[in-house]
C-alpha cells in the first residue's frame, strides 16, 4: 500500500523529514511519530514486512495523521538497508532536500532532533552524523564490536572524519544521496549504514558530527543477527578496502588541499580574522573513539604500551594540524631567544613532534591518574611548608594554574586521598570528548569540577559561596576569556607583550580569599608539585585599577616564563598566544 503526502512546500531552500525503517516495532512508534509531529515535522514511515500487530499500530498512525504522515508498505522484508535506501528515493522524489533517519525501536534521543536540523541547514551539503553518547544500557559486546567498524572506516576514508559509521541517527542531504543510489546498491541489512557513509565521503560530501544520547530501552526488540549480520559486515569492509585502493590519490589530495587552507597564526592576525584567535572556538581535535582506545590500551595493556600507541598520533597531529604546528614553532623561536641556553634558535620538526607527543602524554597521565595508576608515589612536592599550611587553613582559596604541565594530576591525587574540597573551574565549550572520556575512569571526576560559560557577576557569587565554605578554587590564568569581548591585560611574556585575562585576578578580589600559584611538572618518571603563595589577598583599588591588575599579571607571567624555561617542553597552549605579533629573530 502506497499513501503520499501533497508536495510538501518549499522553506528556504530547506525542506527536511523524518524517515524511519519499521519492522516488527509496535511498542515505540506511536511514541516517536507523535513527538515528531508536535515539532512541526512530516514524517515518512516505511513498513519493511511488519507482522500484524505493527502493521495495524502504522494504518492507526496514518488514519490519525493522512496529511503529515506518509505511509509506505514493502510487499516483503528487505532488511535496514533496502527500507532506509527505499525511503531515501521516496523522499527525494517527493520533493524533500534532507532525511533525518530515526530508528523505530526508541534508542535514539529525539530531544536532538531540532540541532540536527540546524546543523544540516547550516550545511545543507553535509551528512549530519549522530555520535553516540551511550549510558549503562548498552550491551558491551555491541559496544566494544563497534571499535572493529570504525578502524576500518578510518583506513577506508583514510581519515578520522567519520566518528560514528554505524548509528542510524543521521540527516541525508537527499540530492547527493539519491545520486549515489541511482549507481550503487548498498547492503540490505545492518551494513548499510557504513557503506552508505563511507562512500558518500568518497564522492566528496562532508560529514558533520553530532554527540546525542543513545539508550537500549528495557524489553527493546533487535533485529541484528548475530552471524549473518557479522559476516555481512565483514564483506562489506572487504569491499570497501578493494574499492578504496584506487581512491587513494584522490582522497590524499583532498587531504591535502585541506591542510593547505587551514588557518596560520600570520592569517589569523589579519583585518576581520579576530574570531578565530579565540582559542575556544576551535574544534576539540581527535575522535571520543580514539580517545576510548587509548584509554583502553591503558587499562589492559599498561601505561608503558598506551605510551607506544601515542607515537603515530603524535604524528599524524604533527603533519596534519598546521596551526598547532605553527603554534609549537613560535614558541619554540621566542623560547630559543629568550633562553639561549637551550639551543632552541631555529625551530625544528622533530621538536615540535615532540612538543606534541609531549602533550599526549600529559593527557594520557591525567587519565592514569584518575585510574589510579599514577599516585602519590609519582610526584615529588617542592615546597611541603607552603603546601602544609594552606592545608591546615580553614578558610578556602583561589589557585591558579596554566597549561604548562599537568594540573588535573592534583586533582586527581586530592581525590585519592579523600580530600574533596578542591574545586576546578573550566570552560564548558572546550574539550568535552577528552572530559567524558576522564568522567568514564573514575565517578568522582564530574564531583569537583565547576563548569562555566564565563566568569560573570552570577558565577562570581557562586564561587564565593564556595570558598566561603572553605573550598579551593582551581582556575588557569594563561589563556584569554571565552566568550566575546572578554577583557585582558597586556604583560611582557617572553620578549613580546601577550594577552592574559583578568578574571583569575578580579575574581581573587571578589573572593577575598589567599591566592597561589599552582605547577604540576614532568620531570622524567615523575612529576614535581611547585606550590606557591601569590597574594594574600588581591587588591584593586578603584583609583588604580588597570595598573593593579597589570602588575598581579606581569608577576604571574614571570612565573609562568620561569617553569616554561625550565620545562619548555610542557606549555601547552596550541594557539597563536601573541596574537600575530612576530617573533624575535
Amino acid at each position: 500500500m502506497t499513501t503520499r503526502l501533497d508536495s510538501p512546500p518549499l522553506h528556504d531552500g530547506f525542506v527536511p523529514c523524518v524517515l524511519i525503517p519499521v519492522y516488527n516495532h509496535p511498542a515505540h512508534i506511536a511514541r516517536i511519530v507523535e513527538t515528531l509531529l508536535a515539532r512541526g515535522l512530516p514524517v515518512l514511515l516505511i513498513d519493511d514486512g511488519s507482522d500484524a500487530p505493527t502493521r495495524a499500530v502504522l494504518d492507526a498512525i496514518h488514519g490519525a495523521h493522512p496529511r503529515t504522515v506518509t505511509l509506505e508498505r514493502l510487499p516483503h522484508n528487505l532488511g535496514k538497508g533496502g527500507a532506509v535506501s527505499y525511503g531515501l528515493r521516496v523522499a527525494h522524489a517527493l520533493g524533500y532536500t534532507h532525511a533525518l533517519q530515526v530508528d523505530a525501536d526508541g534508542q535514539h534521543d529525539l530531544s536532538d532532533v531540532p540541532a540536527f536540523f540546524d546543523d544540516a541547514r547550516q550545511r545543507p551539503d553535509a551528512v549530519i552524523c549522530g555520535t553516540p553518547r551511550y549510558d549503562a544500557s548498552v550491551p558491551k559486546g555491541r559496544l566494544y564490536g563497534r571499535y572493529i567498524t570504525h578502524f576500518w572506516v578510518w583506513i577506508e576514508t583514510l581519515s578520522f572524519d567519520i566518528a560514528d559509521s554505524m548509528c542510524g541517527f543521521r540527516v541525508y542531504p537527499l540530492a547527493a544521496t539519491a545520486a549515489l543510489l541511482a549507481r550503487h546498491r548498498p547492503p540490505p541489512r545492518m551494513a548499510f549504514d557504513t557503506d552508505i557513509l563511507v562512500r558518500l565521503y568518497w564522492r566528496g560530501v562532508p560529514v558533520q558530527n553530532r554527540r546525542t544520547r543513545v539508550v537500549y530501552p528495557d524489553n527493546g526488540v533487535s533485529h541484528f543477527q548475530m552471524f549473518r549480520d557479522n559476516a555481512g559486515i565483514s564483506w562489506m569492509h572487504t569491499r570497501l578496502v578493494c574499492a578504496m585502493l584506487p581512491r587513494i590519490p584522490t582522497l590524499l589530495l583532498r587531504k591535502l588541499r585541506r591542510t593547505e587552507t587551514l588557518p596560520t597564526p600570520a592569517s589569523l592576525a589579519a583585518p576581520g580574522a579576530t574570531a578565530a584567535l579565540s582559542w575556544w572556538r576551535r574544534p576539540e581535535r581527535g575522535s571520543l573513539l580514539g580517545m576510548n582506545l587509548l584509554a583502553f590500551a591503558c587499562r589492559w595493556f599498561g601505561l608503558r604500551t598506551a605510551r607506544a600507541c601515542l607515537i603515530p598520533v603524535a604524528a599524524y597531529f604533527a603533519l596534519k594540524d598546521t596551526q598547532a604546528c605553527a603554534a609549537s614553532r613560535d614558541y619554540q623561536q621566542r623560547l630559543g631567544v629568550a633562553a639561549p641556553e637551550l639551543g632552541w634558535a631555529v625551530p625544528t620538526r622533530w621538536r615540535t613532534f615532540q612538543h606534541l607527543l609531549a602533550f599526549a602524554n600529559a593527557a594520557l597521565d591525567k587519565f592514569a591518574a584518575w585510574r589510579g595508576l599514577l599516585g602519590e608515589r609519582h610526584v615529588r612536592v617542592e615546597d611541603d611548608a607552603t603546601l602544609d599550611a594552606a592545608a591546615n587553613d580553614a578558610r578556602g582559596a583561589l589557585v591558579i594554574g596554566s597549561h604548562l604541565g599537568n594540573l588535573e594530576m592534583t586533582r586527581a591525587l586530592a581525590r585519592s586521598r579523600g580530600i574533596d574540597r578542591i574545586h576546578a573551574v573550566v570552560y564548558t565549550r572546550h574539550a568535552q570528548r577528552f572530559r567524558s572520556m576522564l568522567a568514564g575512569s573514575n565517578q568522582a571526576f564530574a564531583e569537583n569540577l565547576i563548569e562555566v560559560d564565563d566568569i560573570g557577576p552570577a558565577t562570581a557569587i557562586m564561587l564565593r559561596e564556595r570558598v566561603d565554605r572553605g573550598d579551593w578554587l582551581v582556575i588557569v590564568g594563561d589563556r584569554v576569556p571565552s566568550a566575546d569581548g572578554g577583557r585582558v591585560v597586556q604583560a611582557p611574556f617572553f620578549g613580546e607583550s601577550a594577552p592574559f585575562a583578568q578574571g583569575p585576578f578580579i575574581l581573587a578580589a571578589l573572593l577575598e580569599c589567599p591566592v597561589y600559584l599552582l605547577f604540576c611538572l614532568r620531570d622524567k618518571a615523575s612529576y614535581r608539585l611547585y606550590f606557591e603563595r601569590f597574594a594574600d589577598t588581591v587588591e584593586l583599588p578603584r583609583a588604580r585599577r588597570e595598573a593593579a591588575l597589570r602588575s598581579y599579571a606581569e608577576r604571574y607571567a614571570r612565573r609562568l616564563e620561569h617553569y616554561c624555561r625550565q620545562y619548555p617542553m610542557q606549555w601547552f597552549n596550541f594557539f597563536d598566544f601573541w596574537q600575530g605579533k612576530p617573533p624575535p629573530s
